[in-house]
Protein backbone atom coordinates (compact mmCIF):
# COMPACT_ATOMS: atom_id res chain seq x y z
CA UNK A 1 0.00 0.00 0.00
CA UNK A 2 1.36 3.42 -0.91
CA UNK A 3 1.35 6.37 1.47
CA UNK A 4 -1.34 8.99 1.30
CA UNK A 5 -1.69 12.51 2.66
CA UNK A 6 -4.63 14.21 4.34
CA UNK A 7 -4.80 17.96 4.61
CA UNK A 8 -6.77 18.67 7.80
CA UNK A 9 -8.65 21.93 8.21
CA UNK A 10 -10.00 22.61 11.72
CA UNK A 11 -13.58 23.84 11.64
CA UNK A 12 -16.32 24.59 14.15
CA UNK A 13 -19.10 22.65 12.41
CA UNK A 14 -17.91 19.84 10.12
CA UNK A 15 -21.25 19.27 8.32
CA UNK A 16 -21.73 23.00 7.63
CA UNK A 17 -18.12 23.33 6.46
CA UNK A 18 -18.54 20.25 4.25
CA UNK A 19 -21.51 21.92 2.55
CA UNK A 20 -19.38 25.07 2.05
CA UNK A 21 -16.35 23.20 0.62
CA UNK A 22 -18.51 20.78 -1.38
CA UNK A 23 -20.26 23.72 -3.03
CA UNK A 24 -17.01 25.52 -3.86
CA UNK A 25 -15.17 22.40 -5.06
CA UNK A 26 -18.26 20.91 -6.71
CA UNK A 27 -17.54 17.59 -4.96
CA UNK A 28 -19.36 15.26 -2.60
CA UNK A 29 -17.59 14.04 0.55
CA UNK A 30 -15.92 10.63 0.32
CA UNK A 31 -16.04 9.94 4.08
CA UNK A 32 -18.55 11.32 6.57
CA UNK A 33 -18.81 11.19 10.37
CA UNK A 34 -20.41 13.85 12.59
CA UNK A 35 -17.08 15.57 13.33
CA UNK A 36 -14.77 14.49 10.51
CA UNK A 37 -15.60 14.73 6.82
CA UNK A 38 -13.19 14.28 3.93
CA UNK A 39 -13.10 14.88 0.20
CA UNK A 40 -11.09 12.70 -2.17
CA UNK A 41 -8.70 14.94 -4.10
CA UNK A 42 -7.24 12.20 -6.27
CA UNK A 43 -4.89 9.27 -5.77
CA UNK A 44 -3.39 9.41 -2.29
CA UNK A 45 -4.70 12.83 -1.22
CA UNK A 46 -7.74 14.15 0.57
CA UNK A 47 -9.02 17.29 2.27
CA UNK A 48 -10.42 16.62 5.75
CA UNK A 49 -12.63 18.91 7.81
CA UNK A 50 -12.35 18.16 11.52
CA UNK A 51 -14.37 19.76 14.28
CA UNK A 52 -12.31 18.06 17.03
CA UNK A 53 -9.83 20.17 18.96
CA UNK A 54 -6.30 19.26 19.98
CA UNK A 55 -5.27 19.94 23.58
CA UNK A 56 -4.24 23.56 23.92
CA UNK A 57 -5.44 24.61 20.48
CA UNK A 58 -7.19 27.97 20.62
CA UNK A 59 -9.75 28.60 17.85
CA UNK A 60 -9.31 32.37 18.39
CA UNK A 61 -5.70 32.18 17.14
CA UNK A 62 -5.52 33.19 13.50
CA UNK A 63 -4.48 30.55 11.00
CA UNK A 64 -1.16 30.77 9.20
CA UNK A 65 -1.72 28.18 6.46
CA UNK A 66 -4.05 27.98 3.54
CA UNK A 67 -5.66 25.45 1.24
CA UNK A 68 -4.67 26.12 -2.37
CA UNK A 69 -7.00 25.09 -5.17
CA UNK A 70 -4.89 24.89 -8.34
CA UNK A 71 -6.95 25.22 -11.50
CA UNK A 72 -5.94 24.65 -15.11
CA UNK A 73 -6.33 27.47 -17.58
CA UNK A 74 -5.07 31.00 -17.83
CA UNK A 75 -5.88 34.15 -15.88
CA UNK A 76 -9.40 34.17 -17.30
CA UNK A 77 -10.12 30.86 -15.53
CA UNK A 78 -8.96 32.33 -12.20
CA UNK A 79 -11.22 35.35 -12.77
CA UNK A 80 -14.14 33.06 -13.73
CA UNK A 81 -13.69 31.05 -10.51
CA UNK A 82 -13.56 34.30 -8.51
CA UNK A 83 -16.84 35.48 -10.08
CA UNK A 84 -18.49 32.10 -9.40
CA UNK A 85 -17.35 31.96 -5.78
CA UNK A 86 -18.18 35.58 -4.95
CA UNK A 87 -21.66 35.04 -6.41
CA UNK A 88 -22.01 32.30 -3.75
CA UNK A 89 -21.23 34.88 -1.07
CA UNK A 90 -17.75 33.80 0.05
CA UNK A 91 -15.76 36.26 2.14
CA UNK A 92 -12.99 37.72 -0.03
CA UNK A 93 -9.61 38.20 1.63
CA UNK A 94 -7.63 39.19 -1.48
CA UNK A 95 -9.15 40.05 -4.85
CA UNK A 96 -7.61 38.63 -8.05
CA UNK A 97 -4.13 39.91 -8.74
CA UNK A 98 -1.09 38.84 -10.69
CA UNK A 99 1.65 37.23 -8.56
CA UNK A 100 5.01 35.75 -9.56
CA UNK A 101 3.33 32.34 -10.04
CA UNK A 102 0.29 33.68 -11.93
CA UNK A 103 -3.16 35.10 -11.26
CA UNK A 104 -4.50 34.38 -7.77
CA UNK A 105 -7.06 35.34 -5.14
CA UNK A 106 -7.84 34.32 -1.55
CA UNK A 107 -11.16 33.75 0.22
CA UNK A 108 -11.99 32.50 3.72
CA UNK A 109 -14.22 29.68 4.89
CA UNK A 110 -16.77 30.29 7.68
CA UNK A 111 -14.06 29.61 10.33
CA UNK A 112 -11.55 32.01 8.76
CA UNK A 113 -9.37 29.33 7.13
CA UNK A 114 -7.81 30.70 3.96
CA UNK A 115 -8.48 29.24 0.52
CA UNK A 116 -6.23 30.42 -2.33
CA UNK A 117 -7.02 29.84 -5.99
CA UNK A 118 -3.99 29.77 -8.26
CA UNK A 119 -3.00 28.27 -11.62
CA UNK A 120 -1.71 24.72 -11.88
CA UNK A 121 2.12 24.79 -11.86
Amino acid sequence: MSESISFIVYVTDAPASARFYGDLLEKEPSFVTPGYISFDLGPGADLALWSGQLDGQDPAVSRTGEVCVCVPGGPEEIDRRYATWTAKGVRVVSEPRDAVFGRTFVVADPDGNLIRVAPVD
